[in-house]
């Protein structure tokens, strides 16, 4: 949400009138005061209560509303709305939508303590393209940035719009006291956090059976080319004086075991690593035995031996390893 002045299009989405004096006040004052055009949207003309047990009584009345708007620099009284209907559910999203679309948004700001409505619009922001931002107020937002919005030169117009809500809350200065016991202290900054949250690891489509069975069938491939390039070079060595490094054997339980494991990390189907194991493991045993010409391409020995069983080994610990589920963020 940049402080550019003329130009700037920001929608701010709030639960009742009374909320965007609270939660944003400050920062439609000086929005308005750098000659952006701001609309605020209501969701409902009451407060919203997450305890549908217990409604509140609270009441903001149309002479509040208007009082509030002026303390905040706003002159056009179409700028500040309850959505008709007060929707609902999926409809919410779509009404929601519409208003940015005509409201031509440069921004978002989504501040409504019903994370239903806060939901619908960051939705609705989205589908649209529209950068969204969340009051740190009403939404805890874990592992994102916060910007803070500088709104010391407008805390009298917050003050004033509070103060035009008599039925809401008290005013003590600058201390807000709900009429649920919580206070809020008015300060010279309201912080907002990107509508979009951190980046979460997209859910992947379920293969087809058609996709899992070539990526099968290339599997089995790649394991049984490993498996003759390893069985070609696994005699390889290098001497060095009177050492001798088994620089063949070396690479090839390197590759085979890079193949199997990415493999497992990167396609997270246990089938796919199988017939990849499958393809190494036969075609070094095939390529062990004696041929009919009485060669053989995996001689007796310790690099031979080591070639034969190694693979099998390794294939087996990364088949069965548990696949670890992605940690949750917490709220």
């Amino acid at each position: 949400m940049l402080m550019s002045g003329n130009g700037e299009r920001v929608v701010f989405v709030l639960d009742a009138p009374g909320d965007e004096s609270l939660h944003t006040g400050g920062t439609i004052a000086r929005l308005l005061d750098d000659g952006a055009d701001v609309t605020v949207l209501f969701g409902s003309a009451t407060p919203y209560d997450s305890d549908a047990s217990a409604p509140t009584t609270a009441f903001a009345g149309a002479a509040d509303v208007a009082a509030a708007r002026a303390a905040l620099g706003e002159t056009d009284p179409a700028q500040w709305r309850v959505l008709a209907g007060e929707p609902q559910g999926a409809q919410r999203r779509a009404v929601l939508g519409e208003a940015f679309a005509q409201a031509h948004a440069t921004a978002v700001v989504a501040a409504a303590v019903d994370p239903a409505l806060r939901q619908a619009a960051v939705d609705a922001a989205g589908e649209q393209g529209v950068p969204v931002f969340l009051s740190s107020r009403v939404s805890a937002v874990p592992g994102v940035r916060l910007t803070a919005i500088d709104v010391s030169d407008h805390i009298h117009q917050k003050l004033a719009a509070l103060a035009a809500y008599p039925g809401r809350w008290r005013l003590d200065g600058r201390v807000v006291r709900l009429d649920d016991g919580t206070e809020a202290l008015v300060t010279g900054t309201e912080t907002y956090a990107s509508g979009s949250g951190p980046a979460q690891p997209a859910e992947l489509e379920a293969p087809t059976v058609g996709s899992r069975l070539l990526a099968v069938l290339m599997a089995l491939f790649a394991g049984a080319l490993f498996g003759v390039l390893g069985t070609v070079a696994h005699q390889t060595t290098i001497e060095l004086g009177s050492l001798t490094i088994p620089v063949g054997l070396t690479l090839a339980l390197l590759a085979s075991g890079t193949l199997l494991l990415g493999l497992r990390l990167v396609v997270h189907d246990r089938l796919v690593v199988l017939a990849a194991a499958i393809g190494l493991v036969a075609t070094v045993f095939l390529l062990s035995l004696r041929s009919t010409g009485g060669s053989v391409l995996v001689p007796a020995g310790v690099p031979g031996t080591v070639w034969s069983m190694a693979p099998a080994l390794f294939a087996a610990l990364v088949i069965a390893w548990p696949r670890i589920p992605a940690r949750r963020p917490t709220a």
